[in-house]
């Protein structure tokens, strides 16, 4: 049994869809679970869509009509024009959407989760159906009836184990129901992303839909996980700031872990976890080139050390909190701080403390920003600068380092023995 994640870009054009139908083919032989995110940049569109609703901005329901347009000139080149029941299925979701959209403005957070929501269910509702189209039976699941989580409507957290019962149980109805094809394969279509809490829809966050794949593999102890991407596999860099970046063959779940958390866009940090507690293999491949092994991530970490990783994060704004009454920074200073943090659903990617100020680096999320540091600004002098870039290089040497920070202000070093981390002025590029 095994699970297989298709992203965004391997269903952003009819193409695309039918490259999918030819990987599943192709490449599996027995049960499989397919996870499948928003097509292209919907999930993006979406996000446009909902603030123009919000804030009553002028050709917002254009702007409805061309993520409509985005999935009918899909469906229009894979399936003739209304024989088959997916333009029905589609229609109903828009009409969903339009609902969702217009109460926005009233519903708060929950606006999110139900918006964004439909990328996934339109996605997997058309290439559900064109596999079918082409001989390749599959049973379409809802995500909100599978995945448990508490009410956040974003980022919401999962109950593994509730997941797992439900989960469970599907597949065992799915095959006393006779949803068994060809050979005995069961083969199951199901949206990443998404979930529910028994009464509304939830999120799992960006990039979430590789954390739903992680959680089906988890669930019903899948030989192998495989999330299929448009790069070669793991690189040990991104391309547009390292184009010699290199494709890394094999590295530990502990070491993917870290470059995650690090900020490797990759895979989704909490991906990894649940398949490392049950040593469920996990590979990074191609669906441009399916053909080549990827990346395998497992529990052998005799390889790490092999190669260097560099990870930017771009627009970091570092934020200096200093008491008023300069007293040391203590616990209690600490647990306000990172509550006020909290509230604004920040992330601190870098900290550093003295005895009398505490130092974050936090991606530069505008609005946010501005109100976690408002927030405390009665109890604290605030400091901060804007335009930064975050480095971290894993399993460094001083010559790697000499060369990326040659002719840079570092504002914030820290290095550990197998890591070293930089927030340094202004943007990065590197052309060698």
């Amino acid at each position: 049994m095994k699970v297989y994640k298709f992203g965004g870009a391997s269903v952003k054009d009819a193409e695309s869809v039918r490259n999918v139908a030819h990987i599943i083919e192709e490449y599996n032989d027995g049960e499989l679970w397919v996870v499948v995110s928003a097509m292209g940049k919907t999930t993006n569109a979406l996000e446009s869509v909902l603030e123009a609703y919000r804030h009553q901005f002028e050709n917002r329901e254009q702007s409805v009509e061309r993520i409509r347009t985005f999935h009918e000139d899909i469906m229009r080149d894979l399936f003739p024009f209304g024989e088959n029941e997916v333009w029905n299925e589609v229609e109903d979701l828009f009409i969903q959407l339009k609902e969702s959209l217009e109460q926005a403005p009233d519903t708060g957070h929950q606006a999110y989760a139900e918006v964004i929501s439909i990328g996934e269910l339109l996605s997997t509702h058309i290439v559900s159906a064109y596999l079918n189209s082409v001989g390749i039976l599959n049973e379409w699941a809802d995500a909100r009836e599978l995945i448990c989580t508490d009410s956040r409507p974003e980022e919401a957290k999962v109950d593994l184990k509730k997941s797992q019962q439900r989960i469970q149980q599907h597949r065992n109805e799915l095959i006393t129901g006779g949803a068994l094809h060809e050979e005995d394969e069961l083969l199951v279509m199901t949206q990443g992303f998404i979930g529910s809490n028994g009464e509304n829809v939830t999120t799992l966050g960006r990039e979430g839909s590789d954390f739903t794949a992680g959680i089906l593999a988890w669930s019903l102890d899948a030989q192998e996980v495989s999330i299929w991407k448009d790069v070669p596999g793991m690189l040990n860099a991104d391309p547009k700031y390292f184009p010699k970046a290199q494709t890394i063959e094999k590295l530990s779940y502990k070491e993917a872990i870290e470059l995650s958390y690090y900020g490797a866009s990759v895979i989704h940090p909490k991906t990894l976890k649940p398949l490392q507690n049950k040593n469920i293999p996990l590979y990074v491949r191609s669906f441009n080139d399916p053909d080549k092994g990827g990346t395998l991530i497992h529990e052998d970490d005799s390889k790490d050390q092999d190669h260097t990783s560099y990870i930017f994060k771009q627009n970091q704004v570092l934020v200096s909190i200093i008491p008023t009454d300069f007293s040391f920074i203590m616990e209690d200073n600490l647990s306000e701080i990172f509550k006020a943090m909290s509230e604004q659903g920040l992330r601190a990617n870098l900290v550093q403390n003295s005895a009398l100020s505490l130092s974050i680096c936090l991606d530069d999320k505008g609005q946010r920003v501005d109100d976690f540091r408002d927030s405390l600004s009665g109890s604290f002098r605030i400091l901060y600068n804007q335009g930064l870039s975050l480095v971290t290089v894993r399993h460094y040497d001083e010559k790697t380092i000499q060369r990326l920070l040659e002719g840079r202000e570092v504002l914030v070093e820290q290095r550990s023995r197998q890591t070293a981390r930089y927030v340094v002025r202004g943007g990065f590029t590197l052309s060698t």
